[in-house]
């Protein structure tokens, strides 16, 4: 496993995501990829998980000291009478005393960015959470979160071979932040892709596997994927076994110019 250091934070750069996995799936599937070598497990209030994502870890075998664990706070949860109470909800269901890192799942127009990172901020004063971030944050956006002081470390945000971060990314790399990458198979879509096949086949590895080393190889890049199924999961992990050379990288980074967004909500501000 690969670490990234960001400010002050030390972070699997490759985690567990949880979205849309429920209930007992989730929990089976959180202790299968502790017990896999995973160390990064992410989740949300959105997911409606949190419990089962606890009971997982919980039950793993795998200390809760050895986990580094995010969640993030619902839109709806951002106003200062809402926030902290649904992290310490938060917090129950997780079965933990903090979490590792607390992000902004999404901004909402009706909540002053200064409003929310204040309460993000009064979070880790009251120690729920070591770290804290952002996710689905524009540069424009950040620009105000920045502006209030708050030492965040990431942006989690949509990033995959088809999907041109350029401008967000420099601007991260610039101000010393890391990227969380969700979606970084972009749904599976990378599967069949002739360029990552081809690469593939030079180290035994499948799209999927190539996919996310191009993204853990970037500096200052993690990446989060999700699995339903067992098998996959842990051939996800297995990318720390070679590297692609810069010539692979930039035949990857070319596949961005198709900028295929996969996750834009109604919600969602204006991207970058």
């Amino acid at each position: 496993m690969k670490d990234l250091k960001i400010k002050d934070a030390t972070i699997p750069a490759l985690g567990f995501g949880t979205y849309q996995l429920t209930g007992d799936t989730a929990r089976r599937l959180v202790g299968a990829a502790l017990n896999t070598g995973y160390r990064h497990i992410d989740t949300a209030q959105m997911y409606e998980n949190e419990e089962a994502v606890g009971s997982g870890i919980k039950t793993s075998g795998v200390s809760r000291q050895e986990v580094f664990l995010t969640t993030k706070v619902l839109p709806s949860n951002l106003a200062s009478k809402d926030f902290l109470p649904s992290v310490e909800q938060s917090l129950r269901k997780l079965q933990t005393d903090a979490v590792d890192l607390l992000l902004i799942h999404w901004p909402n127009p009706e909540v002053p960015v200064e409003e929310y990172i204040g309460e993000l901020v009064k979070a880790q004063e009251k120690g729920y959470t070591k770290h804290i971030g952002v996710s689905n944050h524009t540069t424009a956006l950040l620009d105000k979160v920045l502006a209030t002081g708050a030492n965040i470390v990431t942006n989690q945000v949509e990033y995959h071979p088809f999907l041109n971060q350029d401008k967000l990314y420099n601007y991260l790399r610039n101000h010393d932040l890391a990227l969380t990458a969700y979606s970084p198979i972009a749904h599976g879509k990378v599967m069949g892709n002739e360029t990552l096949k081809q690469i593939g086949e030079k180290y035994n590895k499948n799209e999927v596997q190539i996919t996310l080393r191009w993204l853990i190889q970037q500096d200052g890049v993690l990446a989060i994927p999700r699995s339903s199924k067992e098998n996959h999961m842990q051939s996800n992990f297995n990318v720390f076994d070679f590297e692609l050379t810069q010539d692979e990288v930039q035949q990857i980074t070319q596949l961005t110019q198709a900028n295929n967004r996969l996750i834009d909500p109604g919600f969602a501000p204006d991207w970058d």
